[in-house]
């Protein structure tokens, strides 16, 4: 007699929109194959296509308003995951725009480029819905493997093999972290889902295995996330990277680690908010302060703008101090307003170039102002935005997320906050005054034509214009989206 084994329910509804972005990748892989050979520019249009398909379907889940389970659990499509979806999409498709006519001009043009760009953003969506903490080790995988392999497109180039190498080993040594936790945690729990590790550590309230498991985990994303002191990567790898692979990772590959963090902190973890929320205190504080201090040394914009995000980073770890739906809505508005912002000021740098290599030193941006008046203003605008000036989106984000800590009674590092965001003033606007008030030595910078990279900028500058003349809207959808966690 065959025995009955209990088959799990398959549902691929769930899996949708990282399933569409999955697909569209293994069909660039085919077109690959196919004429014609010497240009790849219609593969990001594939790319592309795929990704506005998978929006789609992302805004059609979320009006249609039904949350999905599947997977025993291990997989959620709530309206949580799919706003970080929208976020993970939105930063994807202006990267693949801005790279049509960047890969062209750098010498990286590459059918695999295009697959790994959407294999990355697969995992990032999945780390979004991931409800188990296996799920959210093997999206967080995909992502990595992925991002390794594109920070050293640029074969030529050593200082782009120094930064996939150093970002393969510190990455390989962070998961190694998480992994262990996830053990940990396991032992004690006796489960990996997220639900199920909540109710074991409210009736094991201080079990000193589900606080060592913590403090792993915590590791593993403070790795993803750029959080000090796992941040020793950052400046070397956005520096060495392909600029908008660069700006990928300071927003999508942060987007999907901050899902997965605030999901595991707030749904899995709740029974030990006290231990982590110390924890994160120290971490934010931190973090703001040694990349805003550390990037007023920079001459190279993408080293300045890589300890601008690790400062960011901290910005946002505000809010889980904070805690509650403030904190954590908080959060995925900055998430939001840090993505469009970050994009277009990374886009500007793909654009420009000096002597044949991209412009990537302060001092090249001087006199731009005068030659390319347009591109000055929108590189001034995402600046401005960075620093939080208003009516632009940085400024609302951040008014958000300090408002949600003073309500919370962290007024101290409120403090410490707003006096971080006056330092950070301070490296930013130094590119201003040199596109504004300074003459160019030798040979400016010569800004490259690019009808898609145009139209991502212009994108780009529409949300940080839109969500800081109307951001009520938007804060609601986020607020939304992460109170059914908080229930």
């Amino acid at each position: 007699m065959t025995p009955d084994f209990p088959v799990p329910p398959v549902s691929i509804s769930v899996l949708l929109p990282a399933l569409i972005v999955l697909v569209t990748g293994a069909l660039v892989l085919l077109l690959d194959l196919l004429p014609p050979h010497d240009s790849k520019a219609h593969l990001g249009g594939v790319a592309l296509l795929g990704i506005v398909v998978a929006m789609l379907a992302i805004i059609a889940r979320w009006v249609a308003g039904t949350e999905e389970r599947a997977f025993r659990d291990m997989i959620l499509l709530d309206r949580y995951a799919l706003f970080f979806d929208v976020i993970i999409g939105y930063a994807a498709a202006l990267i693949v725009m801005l790279s049509m006519d960047y890969l062209g001009r750098t010498g990286g043009e590459s059918g695999e480029y295009y697959a790994l760009v959407l294999f990355a953003t697969a995992g990032m969506m999945l780390m979004a819905s991931a409800g188990d903490l296996i799920v959210v080790f093997l999206s967080l995988e995909l992502m990595s493997l992925s991002l390794y392999v594109l920070a050293g497109l640029f074969k030529t180039r050593l200082t782009s093999g120094e930064a996939s190498m150093k970002y393969f080993l510190l990455g390989a040594f962070a998961s190694s972290f998480l992994l262990y936790g996830i053990a940990l945690i396991y032992g004690a729990a006796g489960s990996t889902n997220l639900d199920r590790i909540a109710a074991s550590a409210a009736a094991r309230n201080g079990d000193p295995l589900i606080l060592v498991g913590l403090a792993l985990l915590l590791v593993g994303f403070g790795f993803k996330i750029s959080s000090v002191p796992f941040h020793m990567w950052v400046p070397d790898v956005y520096e060495g990277a392909p600029t908008s692979i660069t700006a990928l990772i300071a927003t999508g590959s942060k987007a999907a680690a901050f899902a997965a963090l605030i999901r595991v902190l707030v749904v899995a973890l709740r029974g030990v908010q006290p231990d982590w929320t110390a924890l994160l205190w120290g971490l934010a504080a931190l973090t703001m302060t040694v990349g805003n201090v550390v990037a007023l040394a920079q001459t190279n914009l993408k080293r300045m703008l890589a300890y601008s995000s690790i400062a960011h980073a901290g910005y946002m770890l505000m809010g889980l101090v904070a805690g509650g739906v403030p904190g954590a809505g908080a959060v995925l508005f900055y998430l939001l307003a840090y993505t469009f912002t970050t994009v277009g000021a990374f886009g500007v740098i793909g654009l420009c170039a000096r002597a044949g290599e991209e412009a990537v030193e302060v001092g090249d941006y001087a006199g731009l102002a005068r030659r390319h008046p347009w591109l000055a203003a929108t590189l001034a605008l995402f600046l401005l935005s960075l620093i939080g000036i208003p009516p632009l989106a940085g400024f609302v984000a951040k008014f958000y997320l300090f408002g949600s800590a003073v309500r919370a009674g962290y007024i101290w590092l409120t403090v410490l906050a707003v006096l971080n965001s006056a330092i950070a003033a301070y490296y930013y606007l130094r590119v201003i005054v040199y596109m504004y008030m300074r003459e160019a030595e030798g040979e400016g910078v010569a800004v490259a034509p690019s009808l898609a990279g145009g139209l991502a900028l212009a994108i780009a500058v529409v949300g940080i214009v839109l969500l800081g003349i109307i951001p009520a809207p938007f804060a609601d959808l986020a607020q939304a989206a992460v109170a059914p966690l908080l229930r």
